[in-house]
């Protein structure tokens, strides 16, 4: 799992019908210091996270899983939104 940041959400006009009703975020990947790090990307979203919000996501087969039993058609998928983390 990494840490991004909700930085905008996609609208489109035709998708593949595995993803109707899905959001898709784009995210901005950071270090746990907060700071962005690598290239921004696009996610589905299956917790109702929002713009500004802080998020964790996986890469991978792992994106689809809760969306189980439809296989949504995605390589990154936010799982969960944070609430607070300490390096501490």
């Amino acid at each position: 799992m990494q840490l991004a940041t909700v930085i905008g959400d996609v609208v489109v006009t035709r998708k593949d019908d595995k993803l109707t009703g899905v959001t898709l975020l784009v995210l901005q990947p950071i270090a746990p210091d907060g700071q962005p790090v690598g290239r921004t990307l696009v996610a589905v979203d299956s917790v109702g996270a929002g713009v500004g919000e802080t998020v964790f996501f996986v890469r991978g087969k792992e994106a689809s899983f809760p969306f189980h039993p439809t296989e949504v058609p995605a390589d990154a998928g936010v799982v969960g939104i944070v609430d607070h983390w300490d390096l501490g």
